[in-house]
This record gives structure tokens, sequence and C-alpha cells, in this order.
């Protein structure tokens, strides 16, 4: 290697990054729940993360209010237990734990 010459990581896949589609203001994170503007109602949840960010859509309120901060708990602690699953891909694990920890930083009610 050069003198000076940097070596860096190999970008994430195309595939494992959000999905922003703007016409919606969406940003898709996984399957059909995970991330605003999520496609949501009407389509099933794609795995264990999916049903996770389904379960935290159900418990939040209109744009404009605020949750309860149990709802973001509770996906703090499903998406937790997905990015700990040694059965689940590598992929989703690390998605879940992206959706873990942002869960703990979103705004809400006590």
């Amino acid at each position: 290697m050069a003198a000076g010459a940097v070596t860096t990581t190999a970008p994430a896949a195309a595939q494992d990054l959000p999905r922003i589609d703007t016409a919606r203001g969406a940003l898709l994170i996984h399957g059909n729940f995970c991330g605003p503007g999520n496609r949501g109602p009407g389509y099933p949840p794609i795995d264990a993360l999916d049903v996770a960010c389904m379960h935290h859509d159900a418990c939040t309120p209109p744009p404009g209010d605020l949750p309860h901060c149990a709802c973001h708990d509770r996906l703090h602690v499903e998406a937790g237990r997905v990015a700990l699953d040694p059965a689940a891909p590598r992929s989703i694990r690390d998605k879940a734990k992206f959706v873990s920890d942002g869960a703990l930083l979103l705004p809400c009610l006590d």
C-alpha cells in the first residue's frame, strides 16, 4: 500500500439502505411498517421487525399528537429482540438495532 493511502470499508448494499419515496414523503426503513410514511395498513408485516413496527404504528396517535413513551419503549424492546436473534439474517439484525436504538430518541409524552 502506498504511503498516505487510505482504506475504507465497502459501502452498504443499496437494498440495505432506507428507501425515500419523495412523492409520499416516506422514509421506508424496512418492510411495510418501519419508517415514517410507511405502507402500513392493508399490507402484511414481512417479519418480526415489521411486526414490531406495526405494533408501534397502532400505538401512535394521528400526526400532530405525541405518543406516550410506552409506545416507543415497546418498539425498543420488540426490535431489540430481533436485533439479538441469532436466527435472523445479519442485515435484519442491523436494521432492528437501528430501529430499537432510534425508538429511544423519539419525542413522547410520559
